[in-house]
């Protein structure tokens, strides 16, 4: 598929994500026009992924199962290429595409139906898959790979690395203080010198992080 996007002059290939996780990010943080997206994915279908999304860009479906087809119209997809893709059938898809809307910022225009306005975050944690909202995570620690959203509901550890984490969090509410912690600004108790403390847990501020965070507070 990238090789075809490559030799296509009327398209520019800006990336490819095997991990779902990071795809999500980018395309939270990255105006998009057009994604080529596979349904059959470790971890998180492509529908998933699109689900947990602000705004859905416009996407050509690729897999090689025909029945994930009607689910595809969820999300008015512009197309849906089973595998083994011809070339030409992909420039159909492609020039099916040329005569979508696309936002100012190079979005694809919201597709129905989208999700509530509190953009909710889809995370996997062993076999399962939660839905969390940003307003009830109290902090979020990293450690190597791995993070633990500490919500007013319990824990839950995914694999997603803490740079990615923060691209699928409001800046205005969430902030780095310490290189294996995030906190939510709204869920703060105390502030002291080096530490913030949230329902009793004392968490620390690095020293590289503390000139940041004191004029983020001031700010609010």
């Amino acid at each position: 598929m990238a090789s075809y996007i490559q030799k296509t002059p009327s398209l520019q290939y800006i990336g490819e994500f095997t991990n779902p996780f990071q795809a999500m990010a980018f395309l939270v943080s990255t105006p998009v026009d057009l994604v080529f997206l596979d349904i059959n994915m470790p971890e998180l279908s492509g529908l998933e992924l699109l689900r947990s999304l602000p705004v859905i860009p416009n996407i050509v479906f690729t897999t090689a199962y025909s029945e994930f087809g009607a689910e595809s119209y969820e999300f008015n997809a512009i197309d849906f290429l089973l595998k083994p893709i011809k070339y030409e059938r992909f420039l159909k898809a492609v020039n099916k595409a040329s005569s979508y809307p696309l936002t100012p910022k190079g979005g694809a225009t919201p597709a129905q139906p989208v999700e509530p306005p509190s953009e909710s975050i889809l995370v996997k944690s062993g076999t399962k898959r939660f839905r969390i909202e940003p307003d009830d995570i109290l902090y979020i620690e990293g450690g190597g790979n791995y993070i633990t959203f500490h919500t007013k509901n319990g824990k839950i550890t995914t694999l997603l690395p803490m740079n990615d984490v923060l691209k699928l969090l409001s800046p205005a509410t969430f902030v780095r203080i310490h290189k294996s912690y995030i906190v939510s600004l709204k869920h703060i108790g105390i502030i002291e010198r080096a530490s913030v403390i949230i329902q009793n847990k004392s968490i620390p501020i690095g020293i590289t992080y503390r000139e940041q965070f004191s004029r983020t507070i001031q700010s609010h």
